[in-house]
């Protein structure tokens, strides 16, 4: 069975929670190898989950972005790396359809390939001299124009999926200008190599490694679009990256749960779940992921249901929601180790991973600072504009 062939939203959750479950057991192995979980993919295109967010009139699902985050959601809950890297892919082929960007043939033919042979993409932004693109550093990648197209060179970080990614979406600044281009390079394009950089300790089966570009060649329509190097506006896509922290911290509760409701030391009766501190515990990680699935989908929702006017003045709502949430899921993943004590340190318990993978949400854009500054801007913009 395939998520194109559930009869409901509810349907298409239910198997993709069933598919992810075996994604917990291979993350240990993973984790502990160092290796990438290309099965985890494999069992994705399976049940041709990378569709979902292709528009219907290309022969998708065109899944709302409330759908798309519940989905997240449950993949990170039982394994962040795969829900982190598969939502970049998921979260860019819905963004890219919803802000008609590249040209109509180009994205056709792309979404075509998506439907068909579930290819994957990311983008491949940031540098390790210039940081963060959400900065708004030009990148050092430079694009050189020739009559028959471009020329491509420079290096890129924190590639995400770079094991088996179909298509690379590289930022390069335009020789001579002071343009930046989105370009999109084939995998299979000669000069282009995946560096294997990767040594994080936290969403370490990522696969986000360095692609390094040495003359590479790409045709005229390969430039899918000029950007304006740091602020992008509002991108409520990127709401997946809360998703799955939301979904690590809703993992790390399932562990504190199991653990409090059957370990019982020989001098109590019942289990640890009935200790009062342990009860209290629980109770604040209840309303810690009450507060988070609060803010992630009524501004998801709100998404959903407004017009472009409107989705352009929620940067700071949406920014808000990963502060809150990313923050609010560390300390979860805290108190879960709590109830489950020294076991929790142990290597072959999922919550010393969950404690890792969780660190990364903090790196993820939009970072705190940028956000916190927006919501001030914005709070100082309205008390003077309000009538005193």
């Amino acid at each position: 069975m395939t998520i194109f062939e559930a009869q409901t939203k509810e349907e298409r959750l239910a198997l993709i929670e069933e598919t992810a479950k075996a994604f917990k057991e291979r993350a240990y192995k993973h984790d502990i190898e160092g290796t990438f979980p290309y099965e985890n993919y494999e069992d994705l295109k399976a049940i041709r989950y990378p569709a979902a967010t292709v528009p219907k009139k290309y022969g998708g699902l065109e899944i709302s972005l409330v759908e798309m985050l519940k989905a997240q959601e449950i993949i990170a809950s039982y394994d962040g790396s795969t829900g982190l890297s598969i939502g970049w892919h998921m979260g860019i082929t819905k963004n890219i359809a919803e802000l008609n960007v590249w040209e109509k043939e180009k994205y056709a033919s792309y979404a075509k390939e998506v439907v068909e042979k579930n290819v994957l993409l990311n983008s491949a932004a940031t540098e390790l001299a210039t940081g963060s693109p959400t900065r708004g550093n030009l990148p050092q990648t430079y694009a050189v124009e020739r009559e028959d197209g471009w020329v491509l060179n420079g290096r890129k970080a924190f590639t995400t999926l770079s094991p088996i990614l179909d298509y690379f979406a590289v930022t390069a600044s335009i020789e001579g200008t002071d343009e930046v281009g989105n370009f999109l390079v084939p995998r299979h394009t000669p000069g282009l190599e995946v560096v294997e950089t990767w040594d994080s300790v936290g969403m370490q089966a990522t696969g986000s490694h360095d692609i390094v570009l040495k003359d590479v060649q790409v045709a005229k329509d390969d430039l899918l679009h000029y950007l304006t190097p740091g602020d992008k506006g509002a991108q409520g896509w990127l709401l997946h990256i809360p998703a799955c922290y939301l979904g690590i911290a809703k993992g790390a509760m399932r562990e504190a749960l199991q653990f409090a409701t059957t370990y019982s030391p020989a001098n109590i009766e019942g289990t640890i779940s009935d200790i009062p501190t342990v009860k209290h515990k629980i109770g604040e990680i209840e309303l810690l992921l009450l507060e988070m699935e609060s803010i992630l989908y009524r501004v998801a929702r709100k998404w959903d249901e407004s017009d472009d006017a409107v989705r352009q003045t929620m940067k700071a709502e949406l920014g808000a929601v990963k502060v809150s949430v990313v923050n609010k899921a560390n300390k979860v993943v805290d108190l879960a180790m709590r109830i489950v004590g020294a076991r929790s340190l142990s290597a072959k318990n999922p919550l010393q991973r969950y404690y890792r993978d969780v660190r990364a949400g903090l790196h993820n854009p939009p970072m705190d600072d940028m956000t916190l500054v927006v919501l001030a801007d914005q709070s100082i913009t309205q008390f003077k504009e309000r009538p005193q």
